[in-house]
This record gives structure tokens, sequence and C-alpha cells, in this order.
């Protein structure tokens, strides 16, 4: 019985890191369904939660380094302005193959915290005008709620107006 609720409890590497930096966070799981063509939009419906608190976390190539950008679900990333939140120049999609072996997760799973290297981070600044916000907390069907200053804190990430929408 122990197992079952500590894999109910998140167990993954993003609840591993919000504990051991003794973070408030809630875990929420639903039940992912594979044919879902928007793992965000799924995650915001099947929490009750509106769109803008529910995070999408996704990949950029900076001038050629891997930045994570964080961005409501019901919009998208500009690429222009990640990059220049960073100082780049240009901005495009990561490979999906060099994000999931980078981070550690799969997409539709990664989360801004916990990953395998750490990546330099952006969370959009619409992001503060939340008490909390969700991400995902490593697997697909989990989310993870913390405070977007907790969450800003616990990855390194800089507030800027990155997402469209």
């Amino acid at each position: 019985m122990a197992k079952k609720t500590k894999k109910q409890s998140g167990g993954t590497p993003a609840t591993v890191a919000l504990t051991a930096a003794g973070t408030a966070f809630t875990v929420h799981a639903y039940d992912h369904d594979p044919a879902s063509a928007s793992y965000g939009e799924e995650a915001a419906e099947a929490l009750g939660v509106s769109p803008d608190r529910v995070f999408k976390t996704l990949v950029a190539d900076v001038d050629g380094e891997l930045t994570v950008a964080v961005v409501p679900v019901a919009g998208s990333l500009d690429l222009k302005a990640l990059a220049s939140a960073v100082g780049g120049k240009r901005a495009a999609m990561a490979d999906p193959a060099a994000a999931e072996r980078t981070t550690g997760y799969v997409r539709g799973g990664i989360s801004p915290l916990g990953q395998r290297k750490r990546l330099r981070t952006v969370l959009d600044a619409s992001a503060r005008a939340h008490a909390t916000i969700c991400v995902s907390a490593g697997r697909r069907g989990l989310e993870v709620e913390l405070a977007a200053d907790d969450l800003a804190t616990l990855t390194g990430a800089v507030f800027a107006p990155i997402g469209r929408g």
C-alpha cells in the first residue's frame, strides 16, 4: 500500500525537488487521454482550472542553447520575445528528442522542475497575476500547483512577457 501512495503523490524528479526544497505545493492527478490534442488544455479541463493558470513547459533553442519557456496553455510562445528575454537573437522550438534527452522527461510531461540538466528558464510574466499556477509534475496526467515566485526561485527563472494570447 505504501508504494501505491508514493506513486499517487507524484514521486517524480519534480516533486522530489519540491519536497527537498521545502516548497509548498499540491499534486493533481488525472487520467490522461493519449488521443488528446493538447496536453495542457486536457489538464486544465480535467482539473477544472482556468487555462490561464495552467502553464506548459516548452523547450526552445536560443542561439544554440536549450532554453525552457513556461507559458499559459491558453496561448502560445512568442519565440522572438523568448530570445530577447535571455539576450539572444534567434529562437526556434528544440528538437523533441533533444528536449526529452536533456530534461529527462517525455514530451507532454516535461516539467520545469527536477530536470536532468538545469536549463535557462523564462516564466511568462502573466504567472504573477495568479496566487498559484499549475505546471507538469513530470509525467502526463500529473500536475503540480505552486506559487509562481516559488517556481522562479527553484528554477532560476526570469519573468518576461513571452506568451501570446
